[in-house]
């Protein structure tokens, strides 16, 4: 799995927020407009998706419908580990003491991650 630009992760959010399948027309009414994107341009986004392995596509007579293939949450995982590795050499202290900055954690934070720390060691 790669990274994906902006514009790409952008349509993948769309697609993982629908229910499969998604049509050209749900990426312009949800993200088009918004980003002032012509139907050209997702539809080339579309393309650059199916590329890379995270959609495949079915043409249902004029129209494509478009079906995910990498689940929201692996992708997730896949960014925040080559976050993690990048910037704090997958070190969680350090992570969290970037988070930190100085500012004092209130003790529903230390409960919390208190709790997460107790689930992970099982």
């Amino acid at each position: 799995m790669n990274k994906l630009p902006d514009a790409e992760f952008e349509v993948m959010k769309v697609v993982w927020a629908n229910e499969a399948p998604i049509t050209t027309n749900i990426i312009m009414e949800q993200l088009g407009k918004k980003k002032k994107w012509r139907a050209s341009t997702a539809i080339t986004l579309l393309s650059r998706l199916i590329d890379r392995g995270f959609l495949r596509t079915e043409k249902n007579g004029k129209e494509r419908s478009y079906f995910p293939l990498v689940r929201k949450e692996d992708y997730l995982r896949f960014e925040t580990n080559n976050f993690m590795k990048l910037y704090h050499e997958s070190s969680f202290a350090s992570f969290v003491t970037a988070l930190h900055s100085g500012k004092k954690i209130s003790e529903k934070d230390i409960d919390e991650l208190r709790k997460i720390i107790k689930e992970w060691r099982g």
